[in-house]
């Protein structure tokens, strides 16, 4: 099979369509330059052999034909994503913005869910893997993932995404810098009892946030923090009953900073449960900046991460391996900033409470 191209030249019509070596002869150079040049899973190169190629290509009119690509590299154009749900809109997002970014490569992207439960994890990789896709963005990483090293051992191109391991090439946001401006807003407005949901302990992104948190805290001049930080998963329900408890403590903080929107959401629900007006009498921050967050009745303070930006890099990083494989090294991860997104659930402590 040969890749081709259906557009004709000004002026006169084309007997056959245009051929890499067509554009390789036009050029001057090698059928696998050209092939090199013009594969947009590599970052472009503009020296002026590269340059010509691409415009010796663009007179011609040629188009590569992924299909005849992908057969002679033994590809199938598509890649796997895990996450742990697709009720979670951040993984919803992301994984949106993974298939946005894989299609301007010619790539098509599957999903599969783990529940973040390790035994689904491993069977949702053999299900993906079955289906021979070319390599896998993965945003299930655990503290204590084994699946991860057993694919790194088999060869299997492999990216992680918002959470990282330390050794797999990834892609994620700076969270302890974004759990740290989350708190630092609620202490410059006035807040000390400042209360934590912290999410897991197996996940980067939670870990990341509450090392933020502490950092923050210690800065300023509260260094015993643990009785702050409540454990919880990343769902509403666990905000909510971690924030019915929190809300129920004595003194009851003036603040807390949930670990992402999901959770924010709970304690919303649980502080209105409790006849607490935010943010008057309760200011919360949420982390992700999902697009509920601005919607709500009230609208949340939340940190901002740019997912899409975060897509775009992992697809890009697993186009290099699958391209290059050796050329992205083990532990590189490539972290992206965060943003504080301050809105009307955040305020000032009152003279009571403070």
């Amino acid at each position: 099979m040969t890749d081709t191209a259906g557009t004709d030249t000004p002026g006169a019509a084309r007997s056959a369509r245009t051929t890499i070596r067509d554009v390789a002869r036009e050029a001057g150079v090698s059928t696998s330059t050209v092939s090199r040049v013009l594969d947009e899973r590599l970052p472009p190169s503009r020296n002026e052999t590269a340059e010509r190629v691409r415009e010796v290509a663009a007179r011609l009119g040629y188009r590569k034909d992924s299909r005849a690509s992908a057969l002679r590299r033994q590809q199938s154009g598509t890649i796997g994503v895990l996450v742990p749900r697709l009720s979670d809109t951040v993984m919803a997002i992301l994984f949106e913005n993974i298939a946005a970014a894989a299609a301007e490569r010619q790539m098509f992207a599957i999903v599969a869910t783990t529940a973040d439960d390790p035994n689904s994890e491993r069977s949702a990789v053999e299900s993906l893997l079955d289906q021979h896709v070319d390599g896998l963005v993965l945003t299930t990483a655990r503290s204590d993932d084994a699946v991860i090293p057993d694919l790194r051992e088999r060869g299997v191109p492999l990216v992680l995404a918002l959470r990282h391991d330390g050794v797999t090439p990834a892609v994620v946001g700076d969270d302890e810098l974004g759990g740290y401006l989350a708190t630092r807003h609620l202490l410059d407005l006035g807040h000390r009892e400042i209360a934590l949901v912290a999410g897991p302990s197996y996940a980067t992104s939670a870990v990341g946030r509450v090392a933020g948190f502490r950092r923050a805290m210690a800065e300023a001049g509260i260094d015993d923090t643990d009785h702050l930080i409540h454990p919880s998963t990343f769902g509403m329900e666990s905000g909510e009953e971690v924030g019915r408890r929190i809300l129920a403590s004595s003194p009851r903080p003036t603040a807390v900073f949930a670990v992402n929107d999901n959770t924010a959401v709970g304690v919303l629900a649980a502080a209105r449960a409790a006849g607490l007006s935010v943010p008057d009498q309760l200011s919360v921050v949420g982390y992700n900046d999902i697009p509920l967050a601005a919607r709500l009745p009230v609208p949340l303070t939340t940190v901002h991460v740019p997912f899409d930006q975060i897509a775009a890099r992992a697809v890009a990083a697993l186009a290099r391996l699958l391209a290059a494989p050796g050329e992205v090294r083990p532990g590189n991860t490539t972290t992206l900033m965060p943003s504080l997104i301050p809105r009307a659930s955040t305020a000032p402590p009152t003279i009571s409470e403070a």
